[in-house]
């Protein structure tokens, strides 16, 4: 599948796909307890996800990422650090919290191609959607979120959520990292399959 032209702008949707396609994206791994659960769950049904990576974890845990890539999903640069105020920070701290996590998720899983950038918190700027552009990396958003990282959230709570929100096109945030994330993977349990069998298919954010 080739990639769509890279923009500046920052990608939310799959609106030039006919049909019920979702992008499902899960942030701030690879964790060592629940990105294995959920890439278990992928596998199982079939499906392909997109993973936002943070370079501390991708060296703590490459393994992971190699996993991640030989299963198929699409990798999405998460910055080095997961700093939420990234947009005000220099220069130079933006462009090592962009480029060393891209090289380093590269390293680890010799050619694989990171696709995208999402800034921490969704905190995006000028500065940050055009830094990644300029790395060949389109930002990426989201329209669908359960706030799956607040804590004392419920699997269910996080079903009702993305159900409410969802529509065709939707790129799904939720989180296989940061966290206890057991109720992610709970929730995703039931998600994909009634997704599946309301005729959505998966894809990457396009």
């Amino acid at each position: 599948m080739t990639a769509d032209p890279v923009t500046a702008a920052v990608m939310t949707g799959m609106a030039h796909r006919p049909g019920r396609w979702v992008a499902l994206t899960l942030d701030d791994g690879p964790h060592p307890r629940y990105t294995p659960q959920v890439l278990a769950l992928l596998r199982q049904y079939r499906v392909r996800a997109t993973f936002c990576l943070i370079g501390t974890q991708v060296r703590a845990h490459p393994e992971l990422v190699r996993q991640i890539v030989a299963d198929g999903h699409w990798l999405c640069d998460h910055t080095m650090t997961h700093d939420d105020r990234l947009r005000r920070r220099p220069d130079d701290r933006v462009q090592y919290e962009i480029g060393a996590a891209k090289r380093l998720i590269e390293q680890v899983a010799p050619g694989a191609r990171v696709r995208y950038f999402r800034a921490p918190g969704g905190n995006w700027s000028p500065r940050l959607t055009t830094a990644a552009a300029a790395q060949e990396m389109q930002p990426l958003g989201w329209s669908v979120d359960p706030r799956d990282w607040e804590r004392g959230r419920s699997a269910a709570s996080i079903v009702r959520q993305v159900h409410r929100q969802l529509a065709p096109g939707s790129v799904i945030l939720l989180h296989d990292g940061g966290g206890n994330r057991a109720a992610t993977v709970a929730a995703l349990r039931v998600l994909i399959p009634q997704l599946l069998r309301a005729g959505y298919s998966f894809g990457p954010p396009a």
